[in-house]
């Protein structure tokens, strides 16, 4: 972690690559191939060799070390600055808690920088290592947004499964505990729509550079990764939308299955309240209550209240309520 390095890779040309050390590093030159430079921007050893020792613009330094970023591309004169973001794989993480990357690339060198490890800069590292990555810088970006897309898809495809899980969990009988499942999963796909889609238009920019900087087998790379991101921002929609309708038809269920319960409270209430009034009425108290010295007191006035019972019932299925 000298300096803030985390890597130095000085790439052959062939799909090869070397580690090489500080002293190398510092005595580069563009002649002897591509020097890809991979850095820890919290480490204060960075911004100080960024700003004084690496050459770049200050907005581009900038660009490189700034906290918040969403995915773009700009172009400075012969070269290009690049954000991209790819999905946090260790286990245990949210999908929506993406990882950024910060690339600046002319023709002859490459700049990242990032706080957390990049499964796909990962398996770029080990394709070097086994004499199978790119062969050039701009290779390297096509390469590197391959394999941040396929990255993707594992991510979309578990979120279409644990979609497919929730339908099936609140179509039966347990539909209530789905509920917030299917409100996380809503709020993942907005995650992952929210910085997909950035992304998407970083590579149509690229793709319309027509300054020759991409090769064409770079561009079909580039190509084929734009088209598997678009198709999986639509599943993401889809995904959105099976999650909302399922949201919609549980809490549908939820408010007709509470409304018939409060229905049949409703109507035990209007049954009860006029005997509860009568009881209440002959329970006073006081002198003079009808029956109070009867002996059968209590017979006549319980065949009374069944009686009115009775008749409320009647009146109530006569009307359609019950």
């Amino acid at each position: 972690m000298q300096h803030g390095l985390v890597h130095a890779l000085l790439l052959d040309g062939q799909g090869g690559a070397r580690q090489v050390d500080w002293p190398e590093v510092e005595a580069w030159r563009a002649d002897q191939g591509v020097l890809w430079l991979h850095f820890d921007y919290t480490m204060p050893q960075t911004r100080e060799w960024l700003l004084l020792h690496s050459g770049l613009p200050e907005a581009a330094v900038e660009a490189l070390l700034t906290l918040e970023t969403r995915p773009r591309v700009t172009t400075l004169a012969d070269a290009h600055l690049i954000n991209l973001r790819g999905v946090n794989l260790t286990p245990g993480a949210q999908p929506e808690d993406m990882i950024a990357i910060r690339l600046w690339l002319d023709s002859s060198r490459i700049i990242s920088t990032q706080r957390r490890s990049l499964k796909a800069v990962s398996d770029l590292l080990e394709a070097l290592q086994n004499g199978m990555g790119p062969e050039s810088a701009q290779a390297l970006l096509a390469e590197l947004l391959d394999r941040l897309t396929w990255h993707f898809e594992d991510v979309i495809a578990s979120v279409e499964e644990r979609v497919s899980q929730l339908e099936e969990v609140s179509a039966s009988s347990q539909g209530s505990a789905a509920l917030g499942g299917i409100a996380e999963l809503r709020r993942q796909a907005i995650s992952l729509r929210r910085y997909l889609s950035p992304q998407r238009e970083a590579m149509a920019r690229l793709l319309a550079d027509t300054g020759g900087w991409l090769s064409e087998s770079d561009r079909l790379v580039i190509r084929e990764a734009a088209d598997r991101l678009q198709r999986l921002l639509e599943d993401i929609d889809l995904a959105r939308e099976h999650a909302t309708i399922a949201q919609e038809d549980l809490q549908s269920r939820l408010s007709d299955r509470l409304g018939r319960r409060m229905y049949v409270l409703a109507v035990i209430t209007c049954l009860f309240l006029p005997l509860t009034f009568i009881t209440g009425l002959f329970g006073v108290n006081l002198g003079g209550i009808p029956g109070a010295q009867d002996d059968f007191g209590f017979t006549a006035f319980f065949l009374l209240t069944l009686g009115f019972g009775l008749v409320l019932t009647l009146l109530l299925r006569w009307r359609h309520w019950l």
